[in-house]
C-alpha cells in the first residue's frame, strides 16, 4: 500500500494531546478507584491504572526519540487537561453528595469518556504509523503495538461494566462481570457481539 507524507505539525499536536490524555487518565483512574464498589471492576481499574502509567512512559519515550518536549503546552492540550480535571471533579462531587452506587456509575461514565478520547488517540497514531511516510513512523508503530490491546480492553470492557451496573441499579438482572470482560473482546465488533450474547449468558446463570 502506498504511504503518504503527513503533516508533521499536526502529528505533534496529536502526540501532545495523547500524552496529556494519559496523564489525565492516571488521575481519573486513581479517583475512579475511590468510587468503585464492585470487586471485579475495582480489580480491572487497578490493572488499567498500572497500564496507563506504562502507556504514559511509552509516550515519553517516543517524545525522546522524536526530540519533542513532553512539557510543551498547546491550546488543544490545555483543553484535554481541562476535560480531564473536570472528570476528576465530577467523580469527587458524586462521591461527596451521592450514594456509593451512584458514585460508581459516575466513575464508570467518566472512565468511558476519557477512554474514548484515549482510544481514538492511539488509533490515529497507529493509522499514521502504518499509512504515513516519514521518519517518525517506526517509533510510533512500536509504541502503538505495545499499547493497542490494553486500549481496547480499557474502553470496551469498562463500557460493558457501566451498562451492566446501570441495569443492576434499575433493579433488572445484570451480567457481572460483563460479557465484554468474560469474552476478552478487543474490537468494536467483538463488543457488539458480546452485548448480543448477554441474554444467553444471563439465562445460563439462572
Amino acid at each position: 500500500m502506498k504511504k503518504t507524507p503527513y503533516i508533521k505539525k499536526q502529528l505533534h499536536e496529536l502526540l501532545y494531546q495523547a500524552l496529556e490524555t494519559e496523564r489525565g487518565g492516571i488521575k481519573i483512574y486513581e479517583t475512579a478507584l475511590l468510587c468503585a464498589q464492585n470487586k471485579d471492576l475495582k480489580t480491572e481499574w487497578q490493572e488499567y491504572l498500572e497500564q496507563t502509567l506504562s502507556h504514559e512512559k511509552a509516550l515519553v519515550d517516543v517524545f525522546g526519540e522524536l526530540g519533542l518536549d513532553p512539557d510543551t503546552i498547546t491550546p488543544g492540550r490545555e483543553v484535554v487537561a481541562h476535560i480531564g480535571d473536570s472528570l476528576v471533579k465530577a467523580m469527587l462531587m458524586a462521591k461527596a453528595r451521592g450514594s456509593a452506587a451512584a458514585a460508581q456509575l459516575v466513575a464508570g461514565e467518566c472512565v468511558v469518556l476519557a477512554e474514548t478520547k484515549d482510544h481514538q488517540n492511539w488509533e490515529l497514531i497507529g493509522h499514521l504509523a502504518k499509512h504515513g511516510q516519514g521518519e517518525e513512523t517506526t517509533a510510533l508503530l512500536a509504541a502503538f503495538e505495545l499499547v493497542e490491546q490494553d486500549e481496547h480492553h480499557h474502553l470496551y470492557h469498562t463500557k460493558g461494566f457501566l451498562r451492566e451496573l446501570w441495569i443492576e441499579s434499575l433493579g433488572l438482572p445484570a451480567v457481572l462481570p460483563p460479557p465484554e470482560e468474560v469474552k476478552k473482546v478487543e474490537t468494536a465488533i467483538g463488543a457488539a457481539r458480546a452485548e448480543q450474547d448477554r441474554d444467553s449468558m444471563l439465562k445460563s446463570k439462572h
